[in-house]
């Protein structure tokens, strides 16, 4: 019997490895049949870039590096090219702002110029393309076109220019449409790679377009517009459909913009997927279509090789996040195109503050959280401290004299881009920290503004950031001057239990209702508050007022400015960091980052008890409202209990009456 139970044990491993050497011979042969018949393509992509054309400090393994540049990503393009030298290299947007190449945006469009000279064939707009509105993005476009460069084509397909009703444009929105034609965006384009028809096309996705305010354009449905491009390009006959989508991906499927988009238009085989940053190790298999994303800040370049079956879609056999770090060597032609571009970062931007690219401003004994951890950790953070007291320091330097104190700054942690690394701090790295935006001086980087708000819209502040971050994280909130505790296990919109106002000199006061307090804030944020009602469905509301008490209408009027040698000048947000930098005090001459903000210091406390007193103790008016209609309602039910006991009692008593007769 063990004879033959080994006998049929040797046979069955026999027919097992004959039947795997024969499978692996089949896969290997359709792979090679499939290259061979030009059913094969690489595609590399990047998104969300943000001008890291040089490489910047990041943390990994607990250790201080460099990743980024573009310089080191060309690098890493020709060894892929060189491997697949019909691969296809495209972008899914926001290639722009987010480092001081972002200052020569629409003078010198250096991002559109390096990505066509490193080889990129398709890219798209991301909603920071948009940051310096219309105009500057037109302007940009322009620039692009006019040094005669190799440009990548630029696809997006769901770009409206809103005409008024005698049907004309605004002149920021007819030179950006001009230039559009001049650069020939277009909805989609169709490129050949190894005899493979591709059609891409870009997106921009509805959170991505709430965050291009100041853009002027509409972004239109952006699923029925993939639905409509779709269709053409089935109609042109192409053999794979790829999305440029800068949308994003989040946690739960049924909100993630991306995966939403893979299962109402199915017929798409791939979708970039830009602008949450996200990095996904594995693509998302949504039906028949990939999404696949490589992170920000052009620490990934992304590599998926496909391969088409016999059903005409697609299948992935090599998906790589290669890190773009000091382990690649930089290409010197295009370094050295950076560098032409960093001088002209340096006459065109820093000049006019006597601050040097590279002049460090400070040192830091430690290390500041990195975004992706303020964003995900609802609590006081040490950088949101260092940046809000940045702010009440600039004013009062800029004023001067004539400085009326400051009682609050906010900082909203979306408006924070970069962080700060142990060691030195320079003007870029300052800047890199608070690089959004532009200020009505059409100079880059949002100014500082002035707005008064009364002592419960300052509570109503605290409230925004304890009852409203923890569902939509860009929201959370750092503030100088304005301290508070809340209980997150309270009812929404009723978190916050104490508020009050810390003064310069650590004295305590308490916030009076009805009193206007001074706030300082970026020019984007304080617009931000003002929707707080909106957003909030009415329950909560901030209104942004000047200093006699009427409402702000116009938010650029209340920018905070310095006068110097007769000239009149916007204070930066990056600029009031730089400033406070410099005026730490120093060690052989250099200003040291004091030990203050290695750590919390009990601006914002969180307090989880469960005790039903403390759930239910000193509730505001919306508490209040809804404790009364609580009470109301459980009146209303002992009411008709009662009657309905009552009827109940008294319709048995007519029966029993009527049994006795």
């Amino acid at each position: 019997m063990g004879s033959v139970n080994q006998r049929i044990r040797s046979i069955v491993s026999y027919v097992c490895l004959v039947t795997l050497f024969s499978v692996s011979s089949i896969s290997l042969a359709a792979k090679t049949t499939a290259a061979e018949t030009g059913e094969a393509i690489t595609i590399l992509f990047t998104h969300d870039l943000h001008d890291h054309l040089l490489p910047v400090k990041d943390l990994q393994d607990g250790l201080i590096g460099s990743t980024g540049g573009f310089a080191r990503l060309d690098s890493a393009i020709k060894a892929e090219t060189e491997k697949h030298p019909e691969a296809l290299l495209v972008d899914a947007g926001d290639y722009s702002m987010g480092t001081p190449f972002q200052t020569i945006f629409s003078s010198d469009s250096p991002e559109l110029r390096i990505m066509g000279e490193i080889g990129y064939d398709v890219v798209t707009f991301g909603n920071h393309e948009f940051d310096y509105r219309a105009s500057g993005l037109a302007e940009s476009l322009q620039s692009a076109k006019a040094s005669q460069a190799v440009l990548p084509h630029i696809v997006q397909s769901n770009t409206e220019f809103p005409a008024d009703a005698q049907g004309d444009l605004t002149s920021s929105l007819s030179a950006l449409k001009v230039a559009y034609e001049a650069c020939d965006v277009k909805d989609y384009t169709i490129i050949e790679k190894n005899g493979i028809r591709i059609g891409a096309f870009g997106l921009m996705g509805d959170d991505a377009a709430s965050n291009a305010p100041k853009s002027e354009v509409v972004f239109a449905d952006p699923i029925e517009n993939a639905q409509r491009v779709v269709k053409q390009l089935q109609q042109e006959n192409v053999d794979l459909i790829l999305c440029l989508s800068h949308s994003g991906t989040w946690p739960k499927a049924a909100d993630s913009e991306d995966e939403v988009l893979a299962k109402k238009v199915p017929e798409i085989d791939v979708i970039i997927s830009a602008h949450t940053h996200t990095k996904l190790r594995e693509p998302i298999v949504a039906g028949d279509t990939l999404i696949v994303a490589g992170e920000d800040s052009c620490r990934y370049l992304g590599a998926l090789d496909l391969v088409r079956e016999g059903d005409g879609r697609w299948k992935p056999v090599r998906y790589d996040l290669e890190r773009i770090d000091e382990g690649l060597a930089e290409d010197s032609r295009i370094a050295g195109m950076v560098q032409d571009y960093k001088e002209k970062v340096q006459k065109a931007y820093f000049d006019r503050f006597d601050l040097q690219y590279d002049q460090v401003l400070a040192v830091s004994p430690y290390n500041f959280q990195n975004i992706n951890s303020l964003l995900k950790t609802h609590q006081e953070d040490p950088l949101g401290n260092l940046i809000s007291d940045a702010y009440r320091y600039a004013v009062q330097l800029a004023e001067g004299s004539e400085y009326q104190p400051v009682d609050a700054a906010i900082v909203p942690v979306g408006t924070i881009r970069g962080t700060f690394f142990k060691g030195d701090i320079t003007a870029a790295d300052a800047f890199t920290v608070s690089s959004l935006g532009i200020g009505a001086d059409k100079i880059p980087g949002y100014p500082l503004i002035s707005v008064y708000l009364t002592g419960k819209e300052l509570k109503t502040v605290c409230e925004v950031d304890a009852s409203i971050s923890p569902m939509m994280e860009e929201a959370q909130l750092f503030m100088s001057g304005l301290e508070f505790t809340f209980n997150p296990k309270r009812m929404i919109f009723n978190k916050v239990t104490e508020a009050s106002l810390r003064k310069p000199d650590g004295s305590v006061e308490a916030i009076e209702d009805q009193e206007l307090y001074r706030v300082v804030v970026g020019l984007y944020s304080a617009q931000m508050l003002s929707i707080v009602g909106d957003e909030s469905y009415g329950l909560l509301s901030i209104v942004p007022k000047t200093e006699d008490g009427k409402p702000i209408t116009d938010f650029e009027a209340q920018i905070i400015h310095e006068a110097a040698d007769g000239v009149t000048t916007e204070i930066k947000e990056w600029q009031a960091i730089a400033w406070y930098l410099q005026s730490f005090e120093s060690v052989d001459g250099v200003a040291q980052v004091p030990e203050y903000y290695a750590g919390p210091h009990d601006r914002k406390v969180m307090d989880g008890s469960t005790n039903i007193l403390a759930l239910l103790s000193q509730p505001n008016g919306i508490a209040l409202g809804v404790y009364g209609a609580a009470a109301a309602f459980i009146l209303l039910g002992i009411f008709l209990v009662t009657k309905i006991t009552s009827f109940s009692k008294r319709k048995a008593q007519k029966r029993a009456e009527a049994r006795r007769k």
